[in-house]
């Protein structure tokens, strides 16, 4: 006999009883019934669970082991089937209008957030919700298991797109992967910063799985050097960290914040990829169409915001929005 979650439940119902036959009340079986059942359970688990005497029953050893780990089990199965109950109705809601729910995943895309306001502005019935992860993996499972719709997510290098069969992947652009340093920085004054100037300094980037920090050790050491101890943390810290001048952030061109300016790496030694990813079984259907089109119109209203970059594309043809 195979242990099931029914067998746990006579187990805990005679512990809280204290007896078989009070068991056999609360469950609403006849005692026989429960004491044959009890002793199928303690056959198949090859001892005795509880010791009888004048006052009821009591758990043996094997009795506390096998009621701590049904206290555990059961309320995880509980919980288990309600929140498939849940998700199996919000799925149904979502599927009998599915052209209004649009889920989208995200490891930071710079232009999610313009993005989603030109989705919902375009049709007002729209309705987004996001999801976020440093981990481009998990998100491209969620794509695959249908709990997204479209990921945006980035690479280093388009050695590292998806080539999975069953995902269909578009770029959105590339761009250089710069420096962001304290404004105060001797190297800040240029155009372009030649990483061998940044030899002696500490390093932060966001965590991610990627090929990103490889390259970047790689490119340093074309550069003549090795990198300095390294900070993987969020992006508050690793602005942070540049702001105090404890640090030189790895970044996208477009981010901003004060105290701290951001300079591509001379040669573009780094490129980041940003793409889109959907389902293949859904290439063909309005959806990644739309969402391909605000996306690009979104990137292009980012990078017109950040001149000195829209100026550092205009004599970069290499790098900027991808062809549609």
């Amino acid at each position: 006999m195979d242990l099931e979650l029914r067998h746990l439940r006579i187990v805990c119902a005679v512990a809280a009883a204290g007896s078989v036959t009070k068991a056999a009340a609360a469950l609403g079986l006849a005692q026989p019934a429960v004491t044959a059942q009890l002793r199928r359970i303690e056959r198949t688990l090859g001892g005795q669970l509880f010791e009888r005497g004048r006052n009821g029953v009591r758990p043996t050893a094997l009795g506390d082991l096998v009621l701590a780990r049904a206290r555990v089990l059961l309320p995880a199965a509980r919980q288990l089937h309600d929140d498939a109950v849940r998700l199996a109705a919000a799925v149904s809601r979502a599927d009998a209008d599915s052209s209004a729910l649009v889920r989208l995943g995200t490891t930071g895309s710079p232009y999610l957030a313009e993005m989603v306001r030109l989705l919902e502005r375009s049709d007002p019935a729209t309705e987004v919700v996001t999801s976020a992860s440093f981990r481009a993996s998990e998100l491209l499972d969620q794509v695959r298991g249908d709990r997204l719709d479209c990921a945006t997510i980035g690479c280093c290098g388009e050695h590292g797109m998806p080539k999975d069969a069953d995902l269909e992947v578009h770029k959105v652009a590339v761009e250089p992967v710069c420096v962001m340093l304290h404004e105060a920085h001797p190297a800040s004054s240029l155009a372009e910063v030649p990483l061998a100037l940044l030899a002696d300094e500490h390093w932060a980037w966001l965590p991610g799985d990627g090929c990103l920090d490889e390259c970047f050790v790689a490119a340093c050491a074309r550069a003549g050097f090795s990198p300095r101890t390294g900070y993987e943390s969020d992006s508050a810290t690793c602005i942070e960290m540049s702001r105090t001048g404890r640090a030189v952030t790895l970044c996208l061109p477009t981010r901003r914040a004060p105290g701290v300016v951001v300079r591509p790496i001379a040669g573009g030694p780094l490129r980041w990829v940003h793409m889109m990813v959907w389902p293949a079984r859904a290439a063909g259907t309005t959806l990644p169409k739309l969402l391909l089109q605000r996306a690009a119109e979104a990137y292009g209203q980012i990078v017109a915001a950040t001149p000195e970059y829209a100026d550092w594309l205009s004599h970069n043809p290499t790098f900027g929005p991808a062809a549609p």
